[in-house]
């Protein structure tokens, strides 16, 4: 695996004018505008990266983009892929393996998630602080030592610098945060009252279909997380929830996060 991560990563590089990004952003569902504020240098589709999947689902565009956010060199995932796609977890995570070879020292990731915390609301952002893996773990298999140890430790998963400069920039900006653990499970069904209720009894805040195995990888190979959660419906409530109003809510909160990504990457160390 490690000499196709390599053999893409060189395809990238041929493409973009050896290119280094410093930031890698994953955008979830309905939160591809983020891309529309960047200064695009170079945009490729996934279609023509080798060893790259596609995705397949709504709402994720499916591009790699290159360029500046507040003056730092980034590229952003517009569309990630999932394991409910029927894609193995290696095909899942690849492109955060090919971005820590092009030079990545951050990982920012966004999704759009079901709220189990009671208080939450509907277009809230939900800053996560630790993670449940309800999915197989990405690790499983031979480990490559060049990308990372054979038993990586998951505490502090999310970087508690990266949480604090979020704290204080949204107080800055008049942008309420909510805290929370995110649960990680396969999809593609959105979950029953019974899982959620079980999902809140193990310590759930919010429930999605994404990010964990892109954040398991990126600690495997010692990368620094921030992620943020758009809780776009109230798991626990009896409205019947589905993909096109998980995209309009994402649409909508994503203006939020987007600002708070903008600030954070602009005042990155």
């Amino acid at each position: 695996m490690l000499e196709e991560i390599k053999r893409t990563a060189a395809f990238i590089k041929e493409h973009t004018g050896d290119f280094a990004p410093e930031v890698g952003i994953v955008l979830g569902t309905g939160l591809g505008g983020f891309a529309d504020g960047i200064e695009t240098l170079y945009t490729l589709e996934y279609k023509n990266i080798p060893g790259f999947p596609v995705s397949t689902v709504e709402g994720h565009k499916g591009r790699l983009i290159f360029g500046r956010v507040a003056g730092r060199k980034v590229v952003a995932m517009q569309g990630r892929f999932h394991y409910y796609e029927g894609y193995t977890m290696q095909q899942v995570t690849f492109p955060i393996r090919v971005m820590q070879q092009l030079g990545i020292r951050y990982l920012f990731v966004s999704n759009a998630s079901g709220g189990i915390n009671t208080s939450f609301r509907v277009g809230d952002l939900m800053v996560i602080t630790d993670h449940i893996n309800l999915m197989p773990n990405p690790l499983i298999g031979r480990n490559i030592a060049e990308l990372g140890p054979r038993f990586p430790d998951m505490h502090n998963c999310y970087d508690k610098e990266l949480i604090a400069a979020a704290t204080r920039i949204a107080e800055e900006e008049g942008i309420k945060l909510q805290y929370g653990v995110y649960v990680g499970g396969t999809g593609p069904t959105f979950e029953t009252q019974a899982e959620y209720r079980y999902f809140k009894a193990i310590g759930g805040d919010a429930a999605g279909m994404s990010t964990v195995p892109e954040v398991i990888v990126a600690r495997h190979m010692s990368i620094p997380v921030f992620g943020v959660s758009v809780i776009t419906n109230c798991g626990l409530s009896d409205e019947v929830g589905d993909h096109e109003d998980v995209q309009r809510q994402g649409k909508k909160a994503g203006v939020k996060m987007e600002q708070l990504f903008k600030r954070m990457i602009e005042n990155l160390k």
